[in-house]
């Protein structure tokens, strides 16, 4: 964060200054909303939340060496206080990123835009001083505190942008504006908030509109409703893809023998190969977008392939591959999920038990709820179900309530009639059931939308002992 004094900040966010003694005190730390995480010369941002009150934790933000707290009320220490912390906190973020004139990459889409940020962070990391979205941070809370984690030596800021309603892409795009805006695609994710995939495409898509006629809009030229964005803006377009119309496109893919992609990559300077290190075909296009933005800013095609080579995941519980000493495999892709994501875990599941051959283990779907559904939810998670049956995946093991019977119930009715699938109560059950019956050479994915909390599961498979509950059950 560019220094500011306590003065400067109140008068970017329009506050009123109390407790201080100095108003040219200067704010030399990092923007924090959790007050364990202040540093000496931080600003601490205190949200009133359901559960926990910010404002509680302002005298020890202060004593941990916060220069100041940012709140809703007096706090008894030093404060700027606003009639709105996080309208406050987006208008300080807006300034800085505006004074730092960094170039600005924001994306969104259905799927993948955890991925996809992370494999463009390591891009554009070889071309100088990067700051990325931490995990999933992309709301009007998470955004601001990414962007004002930049300095004066950053030249690329990139910024994942998560939608809940038509206007969220346009408020989080205007706060830190973006010179090149990609959008991923257009799938069921929180269909049952927006109502219809049209109706997510018009929100995905606001972030296509607010792009300058010098900036860049990265579109999915495989997705139809992506792709007719490109109406939506002034910016120029650049598509990436599989189709042969994609500026960059992917080539010849194919997966290795333990299930990991392999493509082609063709750019308008040139081809070079990509093998990746992460599993899954679904990664081709979270690749390929990221290849464009990295073209886009210069990067040649050599240095883009080799760089996508050798990306790994940055954020936890994606996809995350682990092999235990017994010889079990664990996929730890339980962040979060939705029908796309779904179908394609699964896949990458199902080719990581075809590259073992006969003399292999069994593949295991530990699967929970997909949230946010709305009246689509019994029909997506029995589609769930039935295609691990298609992809012969060994077992099938749905874990939690209603959601979690509906899984089996595609499964049943696709023809696992047997042991080859089991509804399991909660993560602990499955635990259990796991640990019994895990033999050396099996391959376990772990999967569910991140209310359900089954990371528990492949954390506890991961434990050095084979006693004790999932922590948190």
């Amino acid at each position: 964060m560019i220094t500011l004094s306590l003065a400067e900040i109140a008068e970017i966010v329009g506050g009123q200054s109390y407790d201080i003694p100095d108003p040219a005190v200067t704010v030399t730390g990092p923007v924090v909303i959790d007050s364990r995480e202040v540093a000496p010369g931080s600003l601490f941002a205190a949200f009133a939340g359901e559960r926990v009150d910010g404002h509680d934790y302002a005298v020890r933000a202060v004593e941990a060496g916060a220069a100041a707290v940012l709140a809703a009320r007096p706090v008894g220490v030093p404060a700027i206080v606003v009639d709105d912390v996080v309208g406050a906190l987006g208008a300080l973020a807006r300034a800085v990123v505006e004074r730092l004139g960094t170039t600005v990459v924001g994306l969104t889409g259905s799927a993948g835009k955890t991925s996809t940020k992370d494999l463009i962070a390591q891009l554009l990391q070889r071309r100088g001083p990067t700051v990325w979205t931490p995990g999933s941070l992309n709301n009007e809370i998470g955004l601001p505190v990414t962007a004002l984690t930049a300095t004066a030596e950053t030249e690329h800021l990139v910024l994942e942008m998560g939608a809940r309603g038509i206007g969220h892409i346009r408020y989080l795009a205007n706060l830190t504006p973006p010179r090149i805006g990609l959008v991923l695609n257009v799938g069921s994710a929180h269909l049952g908030e927006f109502g219809s995939r049209e109706a997510i495409a018009q929100a995905k898509g606001e972030l296509v509109e607010v792009l300058p006629e010098d900036g860049c809009a990265v579109l999915n030229a495989d997705d139809p409703l992506v792709r007719a964005m490109a109406s939506r803006t002034q910016a120029r377009v650049l598509l990436f893809g599989e189709a042969p119309e994609a500026d960059v496109r992917g080539e010849k893919v194919r997966m290795t023998a333990d299930g990991r992609p392999a493509f082609e990559l063709h750019t308008p300077t040139g081809c070079s190969d990509v093998t990746m290190r992460l599993y899954g075909e679904h990664h081709v296009s979270n690749a390929l977008a990221a290849a464009a933005v990295a073209h886009e800013l210069g990067m040649s095609v050599t240095e883009i392939a080799e760089a996508l080579s050798e990306a790994g995941t940055l954020s936890r519980w994606r996809m995350e591959v682990t092999e235990r000493p017994d010889g079990v495999t664990i996929v730890n892709d339980a962040y979060n999920a939705n029908p796309e994501s779904m179908r394609a875990a699964l896949r990458a599941l199902a080719a990581m038990g075809q590259a073992r051959g006969a003399d292999g283990g069994r593949t295991w779907a530990v699967l929970g709820q997909m949230a946010e559904l709305g009246d689509a939810s019994l029909a997506e998670h029995d589609a769930v179900g039935r295609l691990a049956v298609r992809l012969n995946v060994s077992k099938l093991v749905a874990v939690g309530g209603k959601e979690a019977s509906w899984l089996q119930l595609g499964a049943y009715n696709e023809g696992s009639w047997g042991e080859e699938s089991v509804h399991v109560s909660d993560a602990q059950a499955a635990v259990d059931l796991l640990r019994s019956e895990l033999r050396p050479g099996d391959v376990v994915l772990v999967k569910a939308s991140r209310s359900v909390g089954l990371e528990k599961v492949a954390l506890a498979l991961l434990e050095n002992s084979t006693e004790g509950e999932v922590a948190g059950r």
